[in-house]
Formats: C-alpha cells, structure tokens, sequence
C-alpha cells in the first residue's frame, strides 16, 4: 500500500522533526516546509495526499496560502494547525473548506487522529458497521419468528430500513446481499401475517391506523385544536418510508418534528383505493355504496381519482370541520412553482391539501423509459434518485413558503411501491384489472399457492365488478404477467417499482406533523 503522503508548513518546522519520526513509524511519508511561498511552489511540481499548514507564519500567511491551494488544488485536503482561537479565524478558515484543524500545541496522537479521521474513515465506520450487522443478524432471524403485531411489524420495518441504508455504503457486496436475503424471508412473513390478520382488521377494527381512519384520528384533531392556524398537508405519491427519511433532513431546516409514526395501507396498495380512502374516509364498498356518483369501479371507463376534492368535501362536512379548504394535484413543475407564488393568499384556519405525483411518476417511467431504469435501478439508487429531485423541486420551495407564512405541515403519502422480480403467470380475460401487482375481476387462473385470494372481496370492505369477481395479490417482489408474450413482458417489468400488493415497502408508510420553525 502506498504510503500517505503529507506537506508540512510551519514557520518552526526544526521543532517538530518528532512528530515527523511518530508518523513515519506509522507509515506516512511527511515533506517539511517553512514558509506559504515555497510550500506553493513545491506543490507545483510533487503531488502530496494532505496538506498540515500553520495558520500564524510570517510573510505569506497560513489563510493565504490556504486560499492559494485551494484555487489551484480545491480537493486537496487541508489541516490547519493554529495557536489562535478567535471564532473569526476558524470561521474563515472553515469556509474556505478546511477538512479539520488543530489548536496548539499538537501532541503527535492528535495528528494521528485528525489522519485517520481524513483517510480512515470510512474503512473504520465499514469495519464497525459489519460488525455490528454480524451481532444483530441473530437477532434480526430470531425476531421474525416472534412478530405478533402490527406494531411489531412496523417497528421491524423501520429497523429493516436502518441497516439496509448503513449496509449499502459499504464496498462489501456480499454483506448486502445477505440483507436482502433476509428482507425477502421477512417479507415472506408478512405476506403470510397479512393474510392471516388483514380480515380481522377491517371486520372488527382491531388493527392498526389505516387509510380511511388517517384524516379523521390525525388531522382533524389538529384542525379543531388550533382553528387559527393554517395547515398545509402533503400527499407525496407512491413515498415509502426510506424515501421519506431521505428527505426529511432538509425539511428540518425549516420545520420540526412533533409526531413521526407509521400507518398501514389499505389492499389493494393502489391509488385508486387507499388514496380514495384517505380522502373519503371510507373503505371502497362504502364509497360504491355511498358516493356512487365519485366511486368509479375497475371494469368502468374513466379516471379512478378525479372525484378526491368531492370526497374530502363529504368527509369533512361529516365530522362537522368547518375549516375551509383548497385542494391541488401537482403533477408538472409549472403548476407546483404556481403553488409556491400563490400560498399567501389563503386564509388563516385554512386546510391547504396538496397531492404530489412526481415519486409516483418517477415509479412508472422506470417501468418505460431506459434511462430512468438505469438512474433508479435498485433502492439506493431510487432513494437517490428522489433526494436529488426533491433538492431542486417546487415542492422543497412550497415548504419552505409554507414554513415563511407559520402553516403547520402534515407530509404522508397513499402507499408504497417495491422493486419486483418474480413473475407469477396468470391466465384470463383483458377485462381483469391491469396492475401488476394485484387483479380484480372474474374467470382467470393462476398458481393459487402463489398469492392471497379474495374469493369474497366484502369481507375486505372491497366492491365487486360482478356477482363471481374476487381480488389476487401478489406478495414479496412477485409481479403478475399474462401468458401471451409471457417471456417479453416479464422482462420488460422485472426490476421495476410496483404498488398493489402485499409487502412491508408497500403497506408501512409514513405520516408526519412538523411545526415551523
């Protein structure tokens, strides 16, 4: 291994040859200068790894030739060592991108520290963070068998996502492939759970906080509690929970949390369905049967989420809110830049609704487009692809308008989607419903071992298309194609985000109050 490579620049440099001595014992190779001018010059001519520079040195000064390096070298790394402690020299220095500095006198140890704070780190924190996965692999398998609750599940989900995010760092490959492994047989489990649960829930309400009953137990309250303030609430399509801890850092900065929890997605994981109850607050028989002139079923022609202003409307006057309310969809960058210019308009006591669709887009061009195949192309790559969007968006500018006026913000999302990679051949009419990862209709087959059936979908609160119509649900990373140009198809979607189903990515998702910073 080549050793590092450090230029020393100090005015007294005779007085720390045993320094120089404690660092080559420890494989670094250190060049000694006196003075900021030649130190430029010799950094003109020889490559070095770290610059160690003294702040207070006569003639050409440590700040100067500070800025000198980095117009010449800007990723060069720089300690500055300095006996001075004024906050207006170490601001300066740090803005002009410091990678550390020192206060003398330096003892050879804290050099040795600030070295591998700079060349180390990561192969430190990766050394640590495989270790630490090692221990709580155990755990992690022997845990799954005891999962008993939704809470449960929730909080395992929310650990899943914790190690997977420290684990995709890392070089290690195989270390991240034995995750994944695991969260496939946990996602098995909670396929196997759902099913044995998911009726009982809406039967007899004995589960966790689900779409339809999100607005009514979280947002009302908060509404009728503070009737003065305005509150602005974010649906971001199709935002799993690891995409919303990529970007709740920057709303931070504007906003603080108050509550961060989980709640479940109704089946089918669909914008049509859970989107619709959140807004309603109804599962879907209770739409048909209630608003048969908003609920649009799945053999009907027709947009599936028009009517979610009407819905919102039906369910505020039924819980006697008496807050006004707008609601927009943003689904282009022109008509989210003319929300941010508009937010100061609306009133105080306000309920501002905003549903948000670029993650959800960004889901189904991966599906079309190469390009965006190949920028999200796994979870990291998804998650970065969603923090990179987020970072330059209207919505980012939204927030932060919101933030200006004192708005309260509310952020959540319909559903989840995951990256899918096993076809399920399934065998019927077109009339079925089209999405991938659930179908509704009448006379198809499919390997029944494969998947949950709903024979009798009211029993899961959900209509019928015909007398004889039941639901199929894919789980874990399953995905349905039809037999015709089976082989085509299945390629075309494998490695693609899907929603519908049944997964931890799918169902757990996030619901957020923040209050103004």
């Amino acid at each position: 291994m080549t050793p590092i490579k450090i230029l020393w620049v100090d005015d007294e440099i005779e007085l720390l040859k045993p320094h120089f001595l404690f660092l080559e014992g420890k494989g670094y190779h250190t060049t000694a200068c006196n003075n900021g001018q030649d130190a430029l010059l010799i950094l003109q001519d020889k490559s070095f790894d770290v610059v160690l520079l003294d702040e207070n040195m006569p003639g050409l000064g440590g700040l100067e030739t500070l800025n000198e390096i980095k117009l010449n070298s800007p990723f060069l790394p720089v300690i500055m060592i300095t006996k001075n402690e004024e906050e207006q020299i170490m601001e300066e220095a740090i803005g002009a991108k410091i990678s550390d500095y020192l206060i003398k006198p330096v003892n050879p140890n804290q050099i040795l520290l600030a070295l591998k704070k700079l060349f180390e780190h990561k192969n430190l924190i990766a050394e640590k963070t495989i270790i630490n996965y090692q221990q709580a692999f155990q755990r992690i398998s022997l845990s799954l068998n005891e999962l008993q609750t939704h809470k449960d599940w929730s909080d395992f989900y929310i650990k899943m996502l914790y190690w997977e995010m420290e684990l995709e760092d890392l070089d290690d490959l195989a270390m991240l492939e034995i995750f994944q492994n695991q969260m496939k047989e946990a996602n098995r489990l909670f396929g196997k759970f759902i099913e044995n649960h998911y009726e009982d829930w809406i039967v007899n309400e004995s589960g966790p906080l689900m779409s339809h009953q999100i607005l009514k137990e979280k947002l009302f309250p908060l509404i009728k509690n503070e009737s003065s303030k305005t509150t602005l609430m974010l649906v971001i399509d199709n935002l799993r929970f690891d995409q919303w801890k990529m970007i709740s850092p920057i709303i931070e900065n504007h906003y603080q949390k108050e509550e961060e929890t989980t709640y479940f997605s109704i089946l089918p994981t669909s914008t049509h369905y859970a989107r619709n109850a959140i807004f309603s607050g109804m599962m879907p028989l209770e739409m048909q049967k209630t608003h048969p002139d908003l609920w649009v079923n799945e053999n009907e022609e027709g947009g599936k989420n028009l009517k979610e202003a009407e819905f919102l409307k039906a369910q505020l006057d039924r819980n006697r809110i008496k807050s006004q309310f707008s609601y927009s969809k943003i689904t282009n960058l022109k008509d989210g830049k003319e929300l941010a210019q508009s937010l100061n308009n609306q009133k105080k006591g306000d309920l501002i609704v905003v549903v948000y669709n670029f993650v959800d887009m960004i889901s189904h061009a991966k599906t079309e487009m190469e390009i965006i195949k190949e920028l999200a192309s796994d979870n990291k790559a998804f998650r970065s692809l969603t923090l990179s969007w987020f970072k330059n968006s209207p919505l980012l500018e939204i927030i932060q308008q919101a933030r200006k006026f004192g708005f309260n913000l509310i952020v959540t999302t319909d559903h989840g989607t995951i990256n899918v990679d096993q076809s399920i051949k399934i065998i019927g009419k077109r009339d079925i419903s089209t999405n991938l990862r659930y179908k509704a209709g009448q006379s198809f087959s499919y390997p029944p071992k494969s998947v949950m059936e709903v024979n009798d979908p009211k029993a899961l609160q959900l209509p019928s298309s015909h007398l004889n119509s039941k639901f199929i649900f894919a789980r874990e990373q399953q995905y349905f194609v039809y037999q015709n140009n089976f082989y085509h198809y299945a390629n075309h979607f494998r490695n693609t985000f899907q929603h519908g189903g049944i997964s931890m990515e799918e169902m757990i998702i996030p619901f957020v109050v923040m209050r103004p910073r």
